[in-house]
């Protein structure tokens, strides 16, 4: 479902990523680990198309398309979405508001009926009761004044509206404490478990992997993978941190 090969990237002539090669499956969700500075915040960004972000070399296919070949719009359309380590704040522009506009612009992207406002309410009503978001939360500005947990409980609602084909979430455990954490893991196996979509799910810890459970779990350092495996290589990570793994990936 996703390709990548060979993929280099930089920012400000700063070599980042060099050499990432990863593939996901359909029906898959792969976790992705690894230290800070390690460039796992530019594979989201370029993923999803950031300005800034150069790629030098290297290709990225998402189900069959040259992914950067596309405007960052165009891959959302293509149903691509990104998942922030921090969601933006947008005053003056209500969550219900916005996620009407996104939606109904990808489904006319793709030839589709744009939802009525009736219809559109039932389903973030849903979506919101999903991942246990009030309603009247939706009514506010994007983000504005919303804890960590909101803000991410907020993001998750945006991506059961808009129901990705794939998603990037970046570090989407950040600032959570264990019951929003649960309902944020809960909610991206309602969303994204099915055997037609794929997830790349960047963390930094076990907990949102005890719920999630990924099919694969990769390590990602100085910007290429350099470790694969199932899911116990992340309990593995979490008892005996990186120094050991990395030293026998390294031989």
């Amino acid at each position: 479902m996703l390709l990548i090969e060979n993929l280099h990237a930089e920012i400000d002539g700063k070599p980042i990523l060099k050499g990432l090669t990863l593939a996901v499956a359909a029906g898959e969700i792969h976790a992705i680990m690894g230290p800070n500075g390690a460039g796992k915040s530019t594979l989201a960004y370029v993923l999803g198309g950031r300005p800034g972000y150069e790629v030098t070399a290297g290709s990225v296919t998402y189900k069959g398309i040259d992914l950067l070949e596309l405007e960052p719009h165009e891959r959302a359309a293509a149903g691509l979405f990104l998942g922030f380590q921090y969601p933006v704040e947008i005053p003056g522009v209500s969550n219900v508001q916005f996620l009407r506009e996104a939606l109904n612009a990808q489904r006319k992207a793709r030839g589709e009926e744009p939802l009525s406002g009736g219809e559109f309410l039932k389903l973030a009503k849903e979506k919101a009761k999903l991942l246990q978001l009030d309603m009247e939360m939706l009514k506010r500005n994007v983000n504005v004044g919303f804890s960590g947990g909101e803000k991410k409980r907020a993001e998750m609602v945006q991506m059961g509206i808009l129901d990705p084909e794939f998603a990037v979430l970046d570090e989407t455990d950040s600032g959570l404490d264990i019951d929003a954490l649960r309902v944020v893991g809960e909610g991206i196996n309602s969303i994204m478990r099915d055997p037609a979509k794929g997830v790349l799910l960047i963390t930094h810890y076990q907990r949102l992997l005890d719920v999630v459970r990924p099919d694969k779990v990769s390590i990602l350092a100085d910007g290429r993978i350099v470790r694969t495996g199932d899911a116990d290589l992340a309990k593995r990570l979490e008892a005996e941190g990186y120094d050991g793994i990395m030293a026998e990936a390294a031989a």
